[in-house]
């Protein structure tokens, strides 16, 4: 391993995760003093993860500055990773970053060319739906760190193989002139310090001072790339304590630690530099708990009194309806615009879902991201044409046939997929499959598109957040048809074009593309918690705060048994934390608690992400819940241990919402459900009362069922919900049983 890298300058450190608004202000302050001594124009923000840095070029732009040299004012804004990728391609522009669809295709031949035997765990462990994602995963973090098979000592059998598969693939990639997206950072760290061609000297060029933002996240070598990136330029470094979760799961240690280790002086902003505790932000004291495990002063006075809300449903569809009700009360009360609102999901994976069902219950959502390949409509009718020509060029009376007799229901994937077109295409006919085709597949998919009018169609017939996710979709596959036809990993035909569909469309991953949190158009952000991280917003909610998603029961990966993860030195995260290293890590650990050194590390960090995504709010804080399934017909709550502790707390106090009371239904959707809910509703109700001495109204069930049914038989209303209606009538008399 490479010695650790040298830095020199300040790192200025705020002592615990503020407010967004303190955190710019601090990065402004900074920023500002440099561009008054070296001019705007040569400083360079470098910001570890690209997520929030919209938002912190905002902050920026409108610095306090007192040079004016006539030049422009905008900040020199990037992120590390996106820095990197401009300085390798300063080096050699004919470099291809290899896209996730075609590192799909390559890896897998890679493996399935392996001449050595695999291991029989892995093979076993294929034929679970998540193996691929979480293989990939385990080869970006290995890529990532530099992590080779040779040199290794004696790695876990299955660690060794695919390390040897990962070695293997690179070596394919150098040869065909790609670069991963993973190994941008690791080569421009190379390039830079053999300064290859006089590259460190062209990069530098443009900039004198450099200002590195989010410092607590920066890894080895991220700090190797900051370290060959100053050699002849002015360097300071911004951080947080108690604030780093991505840099925590691959090494151990405070950012005072690592800022020390590499040579920075260390500076702790005074408590004057940092703007107090806003009085709007009562959640504040919440926020330092869980990240610090400091408590409010005794007795609490009212500023130190942290209060947040709690939501608490029964099922998961409940929880984001109540939160749907909620933001519809909350800008009813306080006029506040929807994109005032972000919903925190704990995984990227759970954000498409979200969105939709806030978008059913009548909230707009403002999140931009690239859903999973197999739910895109678009996606599926362009392969649906894809198998169809590959039908075709194997037999040319073969649609013919099929789509002379009746597909409707069948099995068959070419009649599933003329069905497909059927439905979605108007008067479509094999014909205009071959109408259409030609010797280029990419070509011939742009002339579908173009004869059947399907950037129209969507449109027309889709919400805009839906429509430009499709078109993303669009974008993706016509991407995939030029790789096809440029690389001879497959043949640059239909069939190899639907080899590397099926198999991009089956083990496509939302983690890995872009998520867009503030499209121009506005409305509520729905995001993974990490993504709030240089945020802030009037109203946060952070869902699914049960204990099985903080800390949750399976750290790291589900490829291999936590016990074996244990064992795994080579594992590219931290495995086997000493006793020592978990308490420089966390301030919330008392050595005397740690059972499980594993558990408690990673634990440790989901408390984090909770401060984190929790301090995102501005003015309110929702703690979101839901019942978990306990086996047998048993549902009981099982809330975070970290909204318990809370609970606990002394001066710490979080006031249950009844998100359902007294706030007008939105949306179609949660309109359907309330009506077909109010006939089992009433009885229970009238059941109740009967069971506590009480006296029911029925006048208003009656008057209720009236109104009812005065709709039923005079409104516009679909058959199909009467019948639905009606049915909830007979379950509520008893007279139909449902069989579970």
């Amino acid at each position: 391993m490479a010695p650790p890298p040298t830095l020199e300058g300040p790192c200025k450190l705020l002592p615990a995760p503020a407010p967004g608004s303190d955190v710019f202000a601090a990065v402004a302050s900074e920023y500002a003093a440099l561009a008054d001594e070296y001019g705007p124009r040569n400083v360079l923000v470098l910001k570890r993860h690209p997520t929030g840095l919209e938002s912190l070029t905002e902050a920026l732009a409108d610095a306090d500055l007192s040079r004016a040299d006539g030049g422009p004012r905008s900040p020199r804004v990037e992120s590390l990773p996106e820095h990197a990728s401009k300085t390798i391609e300063e080096y050699d522009p004919t470099l291809d970053r290899l896209e996730y669809e075609e590192r799909i295709e390559l890896i897998s031949l890679v493996i399935d060319g392996a001449n050595r035997s695999v291991p029989d765990y892995l093979e076993r462990a294929a034929a679970h739906e998540s193996f691929t994602r979480d293989v990939g995963q385990l080869l970006l973090a290995a890529t990532r760190q530099r992590i080779r098979r040779d040199e290794l000592d004696d790695p876990h059998d299955c660690l060794a193989f695919l390390y040897a598969m990962n070695d293997r693939f690179h070596a394919e990639l150098d040869d065909r002139g790609y670069v991963e997206r993973a190994d941008v950072i690791p080569q421009a760290v190379d390039l830079l310090e053999a300064d290859a061609d006089g590259l460190r000297t062209r990069v530098t060029a443009s900039f004198d001072a450099v200002l590195a933002v989010e410092f607590e996240e920066y890894r080895r070598l991220d700090r190797r790339y900051l370290a060959a990136l100053t050699r002849d330029a002015e360097l300071v470094c911004l951080g947080e304590r108690h604030a780093s979760v991505e840099r925590t799961r691959v090494e151990p240690g405070s950012v005072d630690e690592i800022a020390a280790d590499a040579g920075l002086e260390v500076e702790l902003l005074e408590p004057e530099t940092v703007r107090t505790t806003d009085a709007r932000s009562p959640h504040q004291p919440i926020v330092r708990f869980l990240a610090t495990g400091e408590s409010p002063e005794q007795p609490p006075d009212a500023d130190s009194m942290g209060r947040a809300r709690r939501i608490r449903t029964g099922t998961a569809r409940e929880q984001v309806r109540a939160v749907a009700t909620e933001i519809q009360s909350l800008r009813d009360r306080h006029g506040w615009s929807y994109d005032a609102f972000a919903v925190a999901a704990p995984r990227i994976e759970r954000v498409p879902e979200i969105r939709r069902r806030l978008r059913d219950a009548g909230v707009p959502t403002a999140t931009i991201g690239t859903p999973s390949l197999a739910e895109d409509p678009a996606v599926n009718e362009l392969y649906a044409v894809v198998t169809c020509q590959c039908e075709r060029e194997r037999d040319g009376d073969a649609l013919e046939r099929l789509a002379s007799a009746t597909t409707q229901g069948a099995s068959d994937p070419r009649a599933a997929s003329i069905n497909r077109l059927r439905a979605r295409v108007p008067d479509f006919s094999p014909a205009l499959l071959a109408d259409t085709a030609g010797a280029s597949v990419r070509r011939s998919l742009e002339r579908w598109i173009h004869r059947t009018d399907l950037k129209g169609r969507i449109a027309r017939e889709e919400e805009w957040v839906d429509a430009r996710e499709q078109y993303e979709g669009i974008r993706r596959v016509l991407e995939i048809a030029d790789f096809v036809e440029e690389t001879d990993l497959v043949g640059p035909d239909w069939q190899g074009l639907r080899r590397m569909l099926r198999r991009t469309i089956r083990y496509d991953a939302p983690y890995v593309h872009a998520v867009e949190t503030r499209p121009p158009t506005g409305g509520v952000t729905v995001c993974a918690i990490d993504d709030l991280k240089y945020d802030s917003r009037n109203a946060v909610f952070l869902l699914d705060l049960i204990d099985e998603t903080y800390p949750g029961e399976q750290f790291l990966t589900q490829l291999f048994p936590q016990a074996w993860l244990r064992q795994m030195t080579a594992y590219p995260a931290v495995t086997d934390p000493s006793l020592e290293a978990i308490t420089d890590t966390f301030a919330t650990v008392d050595t005397a608690d740690v059972g499980d050194p594993f558990e408690t590390y990673h634990a440790q960090r989901s408390r984090r992400q909770l401060a984190l995504g929790a301090r995102a709010a501005e003015r309110a804080l929702y703690c979101c819940s839901y019942e978990r399934g306990a086996g047998g017909l048993r549902r009981s709550y099982d809330e975070s241990r970290y909204l318990q502790l809370i609970d606990a707390t002394p001066g710490l106090t979080l006031a249950d919402v009844d998100a359902s009371a007294g706030v007008a239904i939105h949306g179609e959707t949660n309109a359907l459900e309330a009506l077909l809910a109010q006939p089992r509703g009433e009885l229970e109700r009238v059941l109740r009362k009967a069971s506590t001495g009480g006296e029911a109204d029925l006048g208003e069930t009656e008057a209720l069922f009236e109104e009812i049914a005065v709709v039923l038989e005079e409104g516009d209303v679909d058959a199909d919900l009467a019948d639905a209606v009606r049915s909830q009538f007979e379950f509520a008399a008893g007279e139909v049983v449902r069989d579970d």
